[in-house]
């Protein structure tokens, strides 16, 4: 049943008049035919692949499920709205039962131009609500059940995330607020440290605080999925230590594959597949090329993929793409080419001249430039089938990939919550 949604044609904010209840942008083409490459099969393999999709419960574990404003030029203005719009139908072709959507996270600047402080993320939150309630293909998903249930009537499972905990400040209840809200999954911060611990792009690895391990055990109490893929390394080894529950690195890639810290090394790989938790691979542009791949696409992405598997098992390994339905290459050049005259007073540090303060690493403009899209791995709709054709290519079970593409996240989940 999971490959046939029960789409009535429902639009993102339909109930509301454009230019009149809300700022209107014009939006791209959700999925561009020219950037659309699926990995090709036989006859016999592609009734294989519909099998095992139609079978499999499918689990993308990190997205943003919405469509960008055409130009990028707007989309920071079109943020300041709080509203984004979610791509219903391309995600009702997307072969998904469930979607980890993280929203606007940090670009939720509605109250502020930095973003991460609490008016905005309830705004987000309730934005993204106030339009789930109007349909009836999404359903907001608080119960592993729920995923269950979205894969045998043919609905989507959507699962409200934070990609940082920021907007806590100080405040431990705030997260019961959060769960209480519908939110199930969060990570300790987004690249820069905050009062739960140190973020990957910082100048020195301070590790999870004491006040992040306080937050640490309100969520595992509350049942919240943790999540540390932006942290710096000690961050994340204290966090997979000191977590009663098996946690998640919900998007990022082996380090010993793509020399960033915005990779993991194998060391924390490893501790996080010994405690339980599970690593899923990142798709967002050029950050998982490698050298053997230097070209960004789904082979690059499957040799983080196999690096992973290969270290901690099968069982540990999953699928975290990081896209939208826009043009995600675009915004990153956007971002980094205006950050600076943005008036969020960043300056290089000393010593650290290189690098984008945007993503916390080094960023080639010219080979992003030269990319264009990452092929076969662009959007949500095409990420996680790609990865079931090109596994069913590579010759892995039925068993194998059901695990990969979504079994693995489900186990997960019914651990945490």
């Amino acid at each position: 049943m999971g490959r046939n949604k029960k789409y009535d044609g429902y639009r993102a904010f339909q109930y509301l008049e454009p230019g009149r209840d809300y700022r209107e942008f014009k939006l791209r083409k959700a999925i561009l035919d020219e950037w659309w490459e699926p990995v090709p099969l036989s006859k016999t393999e592609e009734e294989r692949f519909e099998e095992v999709m139609a079978k499999s419960v499918v689990m993308d574990l990190h997205a943003h499920a919405d469509i960008s404003p055409e130009d990028p030029n707007e989309i920071r203005d079109a943020d300041r709205e709080g509203r984004n719009f979610i791509a219903y139908e391309a995600l009702s072709t997307s072969g998904l039962d469930c979607v980890f959507d993280n929203m606007q996270d940090g670009s939720s600047f509605a109250n502020t131009k930095h973003g991460w402080d609490w008016n905005g993320t309830i705004h987000d939150l309730g934005m993204h609500l106030a339009d789930i309630a109007k349909q009836d293909f999404l359903i907001h998903c608080k119960r592993p059940e729920d995923i269950e249930i979205a894969h045998r009537e043919g609905k989507l499972a959507w699962v409200a995330v934070l990609e940082s905990a920021s907007c806590i400040e100080n405040e431990v209840n705030r997260l019961d607020i959060l769960y209480g809200l519908g939110v199930r999954s969060i990570g300790i911060n987004y690249s820069e440290s905050n009062m739960l611990g140190s973020g990957l792009k910082e100048h020195a690895d301070g590790g999870l605080t004491d006040f992040g391990y306080d937050a640490l055990v309100r969520m595992n109490k509350l049942g919240l999925l943790v999540d540390v893929s932006h942290v710096s390394d000690g961050t994340a080894l204290e966090t997979i230590e000191l977590s009663r529950d098996p946690i998640i690195v919900s998007h990022a890639g082996a380090r010993a594959l793509t020399p960033t810290t915005r990779m993991f090394p194998d060391e924390v790989i490893m501790a996080l597949g010994e405690r339980g938790g599970l690593m899923a691979i990142e798709a967002a542009p050029n950050l998982t090329v490698t050298e053997k791949h230097p070209v960004h696409g789904i082979d690059s992405y499957m040799e983080h993929i196999e690096h992973c598997i290969d270290l901690v098992g099968i069982d540990h390994v999953g699928c975290g793409p990081d896209t939208n339905y826009g043009d995600h290459v675009a915004l990153y050049i956007t971002n980094i080419e205006r950050h600076g005259q943005l008036g969020l007073g960043h300056y290089p540090r000393p010593g650290k001249e290189s690098g984008s303060k945007f993503l916390g690493i080094d960023m080639n403009l010219e080979q992003l430039k030269e990319l264009k899209y990452v092929r076969g791995m662009e959007n949500p709709s095409e990420c996680l089938q790609n990865v079931c054709r090109w596994m069913i290519k590579h010759g892995y079970s039925d068993e194998e990939i059901g695990k990969i593409i979504g079994k693995n996240g489900l186990e997960l989940v019914k651990k945490v919550w």
